[in-house]
C-alpha cells in the first residue's frame, strides 16, 4: 500500500472514531452520594469520586456511552428508574428478587454483606440476637432495614435514617445502640472518621451482591455485562478494588 492510500485510510479511521465519539449516546446516570468509599464527593473538585465511579466511568468507556450524573437519596433511585427519569444507577445496589421485578440488573461487580457497628466500649452486642430491643439504625430504603425487621422478634427499636452519616453520627451521640449496615462502607467508616470510637463485631450476615441497575427493558443490558467482563479479565477491575479496599480476595 503506498503512502497516499495508507493516509486516506488513517484519515477515513479517524474520522469514523471522531463521529462515533460525537454520536455517543448519553445515559442518565445516578448516584447516592453518601455511600463511601463507593461514592462520594471529592471535596477539592466538587467531583464525584469512588469504588463505583471508577466502574461506572470504565465501563461506560467500553459500552459505548457517555454520562450525565446525578445525585439523590437511595431510597429515590430505583423509582426514578421506575419512571424512567434515569436510565443507570449504581450506588452499591443490592441485586433482589424484589427489585429485579420492576428493573433490570447487570451481572454482578461485587460481593458483600451486612455488618454490626458499635461504640468502642460496648461489650453486650455482639450478633445479631444482641440487637432485639436494641436501637439500631440503618439506612432508608436499603436491605439492612428490610433484613433487621424481619429478623428482629422486637424491632420497634429499628430507626432508618436518609444517610449514611446521619446513622453514624447517631451512633457515635448514643442515639442508637448499633448500626447495621453493608460491611464494605460500616468497614470503612471504622478505620477512617470512626476509628478509636467504633469497632465492627460479629460475622457478615446475609450474602449480597451488588449490580448496575438500570430501567427495565433497557438496551444497554448486554453491553454494560460485556464491559464488566472485559475490565475483569483485563485487570482493571483488580486495580480499582485495590486502590479503594487493599488486596483483593481470590474468590472476586
Amino acid at each position: 500500500m503506498n503512502s497516499k492510500w495508507l493516509k486516506i485510510l488513517c484519515a477515513a479511521v479517524t474520522l469514523n472514531f471522531v463521529a462515533s465519539a460525537v454520536n455517543a449516546e448519553t445515559l442518565k446516570v445516578v448516584t447516592d452520594p453518601s455511600f463511601v468509599p463507593f461514592e462520594m464527593m471529592d471535596q477539592k473538585s466538587g467531583k464525584m469520586i469512588g469504588f463505583d465511579m471508577d466502574i461506572i466511568r470504565e465501563v461506560a468507556d467500553r459500552a459505548g456511552f457517555d454520562i450525565n450524573l446525578k445525585t439523590m437519596d437511595f431510597n429515590g433511585i430505583i423509582p426514578a428508574l421506575q419512571t424512567g427519569n434515569v436510565d443507570i444507577a449504581i450506588a452499591g445496589i443490592t441485586i433482589t428478587k424484589e427489585r429485579e421485578k420492576i428493573v433490570d440488573f447487570s451481572d454482578p461487580y461485587y460481593d458483600s454483606g451486612l455488618r454490626i457497628l458499635v461504640r468502642n466500649g460496648e461489650n453486650d452486642i455482639g450478633k445479631l440476637d444482641d440487637l432485639n430491643g436494641k436501637k439500631i439504625g440503618t439506612k432508608i430504603g436499603s436491605t439492612s432495614y428490610d433484613y433487621l425487621t424481619k429478623n428482629l422478634s422486637k424491632n420497634d427499636g429499628v430507626t432508618p435514617y436518609p444517610g449514611s452519616s446521619d446513622m453514624y453520627m447517631a451512633l457515635m451521640n448514643h442515639s442508637v445502640d448499633a448500626v447495621l449496615y453493608d460491611a464494605p462502607n460500616v468497614g470503612y467508616f471504622s478505620r477512617t472518621k470512626g476509628k478509636g470510637k467504633v469497632k465492627t463485631v460479629g460475622k457478615l450476615y446475609e450474602g449480597q451482591q451488588y449490580g448496575i441497575a438500570l430501567k427495565d427493558g433497557s438496551k444497554w443490558v448486554g453491553p454494560v455485562n460485556k464491559a464488566l467482563a472485559s475490565i475483569k479479565e483485563d485487570g482493571t477491575y483488580k486495580k480499582i478494588y485495590e486502590k479503594w479496599f487493599g488486596d483483593m480476595p481470590d474468590s472476586m
